[in-house]
């Protein structure tokens, strides 16, 4: 991993890994996939897991585990999406909104997980370059995704909300690519979001009575 973690080129000042590079483009086109519901999404977020926790490991052991979760939640996805298949009509899974409970369940484990999160990296300061911010985007990416395995229309707000703070937080810390990625990541998940939510309409579309089935 030593030449996957030297500078590719530096942008505007910052100097640009080719870990942090190569990762993130693969995180963008799992996005990509992701919002075309193929299930290609998956194997393609393992492999910018697997990259980026080469770019971290040793260093940042807490973004090095946070990629080891999403490694983790990728197969879950790979495994409910393939379950999935064909329920949308098209030979793709079908997407919804999620219940109140079920928002109710992810925002509680979200908030909850956090502050976890954010105290164990505050207890090993080690583990993470800024305890609370990066213990919400951990978190946040873990939500997010469980949400896009379980096909919820939500899954594009949790990504809005981890962009939120993702972006600041990369420039700040020298991972400019990432930095910028996730810039692009708000303009896929506006897209996402639109094309998730029609779909939805028309999955939930009740059949008339008396209509031909």
């Amino acid at each position: 991993m030593n030449t996957l973690n030297s500078e590719a080129f530096a942008l505007f000042g910052q100097h640009i890994l080719w870990s942090d590079m190569v990762g993130n483009l693969f995180g963008l086109a799992a996005l990509a996939l992701g919002w075309r519901r193929s299930l290609w999404t998956w194997p393609v977020q393992f492999l910018a897991g697997l990259i980026l926790f080469g770019a971290f490991f040793g260093h940042l052991t807490g973004s090095a585990g946070k990629q080891a979760v999403v490694m983790v939640v990728a197969l879950y996805g790979w495994w409910q999406w393939q379950r999935g298949k064909g329920q949308g009509g098209d030979g793709h899974i079908a997407v919804r909104f999620a219940t109140w409970r079920e928002r109710a369940v992810m925002a509680a484990a979200a908030a909850a997980g956090t502050v976890a999160v954010a105290l164990l990296f505050t207890a090993y300061p080690t583990l993470s370059w800024d305890p609370w911010p990066d213990a919400y985007i951990f978190v946040g990416t873990v939500v997010a995704m469980y949400a896009q395995a379980r096909g919820m229309v939500e899954f594009w707000i949790a990504w809005l909300l981890v962009d939120v703070v993702g972006v600041p937080l990369n420039f700040a810390n020298g991972y400019a690519f990432s930095g910028f990625v996730y810039v692009i990541y708000g303009a896929l998940v506006l897209w996402g979001l639109r094309d998730w939510w029609l779909r939805s309409r028309q999955t939930a579309r009740p059949t008339l009575e008396g209509a031909p089935a």
